[in-house]
């Protein structure tokens, strides 16, 4: 039966260039995902967009002496080069900066200030006297009060994943300044998580298949009981409240409006064709919904935006948050703000596409933190794209290249051919059941596991040699592993989508279906492509 999928993804503050982390943390994972369900006959939404309002982006328009929007429009475009190298499939990349986004925050807001789930409230804000301002939460460092880690922000500790207020910072300070920061008392809207939660719990209780990580800390984190959480914060860069109570120089705060993202790029992709409709996806209860975000994301995404969506009422809640802990580069989180692994940009200025994408996939932290280094990609690159695939694909497209004049008959199958086939017919189930489970590291393995299958029976019928004595027979071999590599490319096609397709596309088929053997006539003419990647030294 088809199914509806949603695709949500983690929006990437604009602020600055991208790294492998980012790509391998979210993004990645949630293209290959996406082009399975696709690929299988169901209906998939995939949305994100660019964070506009991000702390992160005042803080680098302030180093750079520019304003906020200059900073947006500069990543924003980089961005969009990046999803289009690297195939990433959006049905809709947008930003928080539109009418539709503001429109759609405000009648969320709007909904649960009049349920009484927001509220007004006094409390205390970060204050930089030598600046003579508020700070916003990512303007304020300090140690954590929860795992001593020294570098914990205002909003959250990327050590222990805790979400903060400013104030439970031990020896808390400007980040503009590096003064100590003070306290003073301002008032603001509250989310009241307090009442939010109390459903929350049984229904994190029936989450038997989500990530032991997420689920764990999710639980958690509701049952230590949820603290109402400021909604509104003291900025001049945001989207605006939508009433007039607090005065001037507020905006609503980038965690509560970010979140609800995902809703309004799927109501914006909607608006823009009539035939479409968001709501297959949100209020159909037999549709599914998944988010795909790195671990420092995971109590926004599990408990808080839920929360937020239950509150709101009648939308659907997460069916899972497959979230991807950090990859690291020498025992580090990469970080190109940190000079921690190269940028985005580097990596595809030197590297084909489909060859970072693959490297990737096959170290996704999808259980615990993955290491990565260059060596190993390098490594991964020469010796299991080139070496394995690429050389696969070549040498059987090269002797019936050179043979296309013997082969126009085959003897018939043996039993070595038919366990070949019928072994690719259940990868095409095993690869399809770890991805819908979002073992996708797994379901990487187990499609270069078909691709090294096929090599081992080449290498052990040799057709090579027998074609001159038995051209039937070396017919059979070969279009037997040509039938074998359309297989393999399109197992491999949610990975890496363009040299898989330029693999396809190639081979002329009686049957093109795309998620199963295909049929491949004897003597069929097969189109050159060359070498699929490029070795490195």
């Amino acid at each position: 039966m088809t199914k509806n999928i949603l695709v949500s993804v983690a929006w990437p503050y604009a602020s600055g260039s991208r790294h492998l982390g980012h790509i391998g943390g979210a993004y990645l994972p949630a293209d290959i995902f996406a082009r399975y369900h696709r690929i299988v006959g169901n209906k998939v939404l995939m949305v994100s967009g660019s964070d506009a309002h991000g702390t992160p982006i005042t803080v680098r328009a302030d180093e750079e002496g520019v304003t906020p929007i200059d900073i947006v429009e500069k990543y924003h475009k980089e961005f969009l080069g990046y999803w289009d190298k690297l195939s990433i499939s959006w049905d809709n990349y947008t930003t928080t900066m539109t009418e539709n986004h503001k429109e759609v925050t405000h009648d969320i807001f709007l909904n649960l200030l009049e349920k009484e789930y927001i509220y007004k409230a006094k409390t205390l804000q970060a204050y930089d006297p030598s600046e003579n301002r508020f700070l916003p939460d990512r303007y304020v460092e300090g140690k954590c009060p929860k795992c001593d880690y020294e570098s914990a922000r205002g909003d959250q500790c990327d050590s222990c994943s805790s979400t903060l207020d400013p104030e439970e910072l031990i020896d808390p300070k400007s980040k503009i300044s590096g003064n100590k920061a003070e306290f003073k008392e301002t008032e603001h809207f509250f989310l009241k998580l307090s009442a939010l939660g109390e459903d929350l719990l049984p229904w994190l209780e029936t989450k038997e298949d989500w990530r032991p990580h997420v689920i764990n800390w999710a639980k958690s984190f509701v049952k230590e009981g949820l603290q109402d959480r400021a909604i509104t914060r003291d900025l001049d860069w945001g989207i605006d409240i939508p009433v007039d109570d607090l005065g001037d120089g507020k905006k609503i705060y980038v965690w509560f409006e970010a979140v609800i993202g995902y809703l309004s790029a799927s109501i914006e992709w909607s608006n823009n064709d009539e035939s479409r409709n968001w709501e297959d996806w949100w209020k159909n209860k037999d549709a599914e919904s998944y988010y795909f975000i790195g671990k420092d994301n995971v109590p926004f995404h599990s408990v808080i935006w839920p929360a937020i969506l239950a509150g709101y009422g009648d939308l659907n809640l997460p069916t899972n948050v497959p979230a991807n802990q950090y990859i690291l580069i020498k025992g580090e989180k990469a970080s190109a703000s940190r000079s921690v692994g190269k940028s985005l940009s580097e990596y595809l200025e030197e590297w084909e596409p489909d060859a970072i994408r693959y490297t990737l996939a096959s170290v996704l932290p999808e259980q615990a933190d993955s290491e990565l280094s260059e060596s190993e990609m390098i490594r991964r690159n020469n010796e299991e794209l080139v070496a394995t695939w690429g050389n696969l694909v070549q040498r059987v497209f090269t002797q019936i290249e050179n043979n296309i004049d013997n082969i126009n008959e085959a003897s018939d199958e043996t039993e070595v051919d038919t366990t070949l086939l019928k072994s690719g017919e259940e990868a095409f189930n095993n690869v399809g059941e770890h991805i819908e489970k979002v073992e996708l590291k797994a379901a990487l393995q187990e499609a270069m596991r078909y691709v090294s299958k096929v090599n081992i029976y080449l290498n052990e019928t040799e057709p090579w040699k027998i074609i001159g004595e038995d051209s039937k027979r070396a017919s059979r071999i070969l279009y037997t592993s040509l039938t074998a590599i359309d297989a393999c490319s399109n197992l491999l096609s949610p990975f890496m989508p363009s040299t898989s397709e330029k693999v396809s596309n190639a081979i002329p088929k009686e049957s093109n279906n795309q998620w199963s053997l295909n049929s491949i006539k004897i003597g069929t003419q097969i189109e050159t492509i060359g070498h699929l990647f490029k070795k490195f030294d």
